[in-house]
């Protein structure tokens, strides 16, 4: 397929298509987190979870907030449009599951 300017799944893969963003997504379905949690649980450096949290808020999907305890406290939370992305990763997962099956089923039958 052809990449088309204004393409729907050219713009959408130039926002989930870098690196982490859907697995930060995905961790973030289960509810609000904590910076230092997504980082322990995700293994991924500082640097670049701020990278992607900024780029998921600039694009309406993430919302940080902040609140006056202290010391304070910062969660990320999905918006409304970032939680319709489940769907999307729910297929992705099956889609792997099946592909990877197929493929062990080919190897076999080989």
């Amino acid at each position: 397929m052809a990449q088309v300017d204004g393409c729907p799944i050219t713009d959408a893969m130039e926002i989930l298509g870098k690196k982490w963003v859907i697995l930060i997504i995905n961790q973030l379905l289960t509810g609000s987190k904590r910076f230092c949690q997504l980082e322990n649980e995700m293994n991924i450096s500082g640097r670049l979870l701020s990278e992607r949290l900024k780029d998921l808020e600039a694009e309406g999907l993430v919302e940080k907030k902040v609140y006056p305890d202290i010391p304070v406290r910062i969660e990320y939370e999905l918006t409304t449009q970032g939680k319709k992305i489940e769907p999307i990763i729910r297929e992705m997962y099956a889609w792997s599951l099946e592909h990877k099956n197929s493929k062990k089923g080919e190897h076999i039958s080989s």
